[in-house]
């Protein structure tokens, strides 16, 4: 059997959760492979609407094995909260849910180093979601790091070691904190932690591949938050693109099957950096508006902006997707005009290529189409779409030249089209 690998191809916020959970009865198990709680997957079903930090997207699926892949840093504290509010919804995650023993742990002072360096930053602030993601990966390149096995013989003394040095390091920040406030929580979330299986997930993982078990692997943020591929600094501090699945589950590239990429049908950015396509005028406010474009991490208002087809392209190329999905088409439903980026200008050059850097000086060259300007929120097939919203497909599928299989009209998991 092989891994399929589905992951955002913008800045993140694209609707993973509900492609997962709409995908989730074809496989037997479902991974995360990086980041941590500064991702937020929302699922709504059965009038109903979750918001998942840690835990893969497929534990709604009660039959289904969900793995926290090494390449994750989970936050006890985090962690003991959202299971405690899966379980009063009904879910125990007792019996379905692994964790790697090699996924880092966040604590209360990678949390307080994010912070004090966000803020030491000023106007240059990357955007931080302040959940200690930054420093948790810079422990774990550096070293330095505590993984969820520890947890299993003297935490308390490895705790006290690490965080007497991130102490040091927050003294040259000067900044000001409680530590108590931050550390609140912290036992009850790794006894939490104990009371789940944790696994030596790559031995597991690829067990489950030779017993003919399929896998998919969800990954968090976007493919333009990469840390190597994507606008940095302004990016993530772990890979997210389709190459990070085999680091952060201990697969070979070997057993990569099917690439899902997701992507908005317009784009959206929370926090700071470049946004070439970004719309500061009621256009912008109208996709907002319609699309609530709100953090479901943070609840930081998105930027919006017309599809990046550049950037698009760029995602497509990295992560050798071979199916695109393509999500919110409905929001767009309100436009009598829609506009794609094909290129950007920059003085007097002209590429079709996503550079180095974004500069500030960076243009769009927009191509104009006719908006299908109706509601889709009630379509059952592909063949009640209009006219318009068949040629906006076909002309991705044709400049992308991967095709788009599936096609969301609403949040519920009933609003999903698969396209024969």
């Amino acid at each position: 059997m092989k891994v399929d690998v589905l992951l955002g191809l913008q800045w993140g916020d694209e609707g993973k959760g509900k492609v997962v959970d709409v995908l989730t009865p074809d496989y037997d198990v479902i991974t995360r492979f990086q980041g941590g709680p500064n991702a937020g997957h929302t699922l709504e079903f059965d009038n109903k609407k979750f918001v998942l930090h840690n835990i893969p997207s497929g534990i709604f699926q009660g039959d289904k094995v969900n793995v926290i892949g090494n390449g994750v840093v989970l936050d006890p504290i985090t962690f003991k909260k959202e299971i405690d509010g899966l379980k009063a919804q009904g879910f125990d995650l007792k019996d379905n849910l692994f964790i790697s023993k090699k996924a880092h742990l966040i604590l209360p002072t990678h949390r307080i180093l994010d912070a004090a360096s966000e803020a030491s930053k000023g106007k240059t602030k990357i955007g931080s979601t302040l959940k200690g993601i930054g420093p948790t990966y810079m422990d774990k390149t550096g070293r330095n790091g505590i993984r969820v096995g520890d947890i299993l013989s003297n935490f308390e003394e490895k705790y006290a070691a690490l965080k007497e040095k991130h102490e040091q390091l927050i003294k040259m920040y000067g900044f000001e904190y409680n530590l108590a406030e931050y550390e609140e929580g912290l036992k009850e979330g790794i006894e939490a932690l104990r009371e789940f299986t944790l696994i030596d997930s790559e031995h597991e993982l690829n067990r489950y591949l030779k017993g003919d078990k399929s896998i998919l692997a969800e990954g968090a943020q976007g493919t333009l938050l990469d840390i190597d591929f994507g606008s940095y600094p302004y990016v993530t501090s772990s890979n997210t693109v389709c190459a990070g699945a085999c680091i952060g589950m201990g697969i070979s590239p070997r057993k990569i099957g099917e690439v899902y990429g997701i992507f908005k049908a317009y784009c959206t950015r929370v926090g700071s950096g470049p946004f070439p396509t970004e719309l500061f005028d009621e256009d912008g406010d109208k996709m907002r508006e319609h699309g609530h474009e709100f953090g479901s991490t943070t609840g930081r208002p998105r930027r919006c902006g017309w599809l990046d087809l550049v950037a698009l392209k760029y995602s497509v190329m990295v992560n050798g997707v071979t199916k695109l999905i393509m999500m919110k088409g409905d929001v767009l439903g309100c436009f009598e005009t829609i506009k794609i980026a094909t290129a950007y200008k920059m003085g007097d050059t002209v590429t079709e290529e996503f550079p180095f850097e974004l500069p500030e000086n960076l243009e769009p060259v927009y191509k104009e189409m006719p908006g299908w300007n109706c509601d889709l929120t009630a379509l059952k097939s592909e063949e009640e779409f209009p006219q318009e919203l068949n040629d906006y497909i076909q002309y991705l599928e044709d400049e992308l030249e991967v095709p788009i299989t599936i096609v969301s009209v609403g949040p519920d998991r009933e609003q999903t089209i698969v396209r024969e």
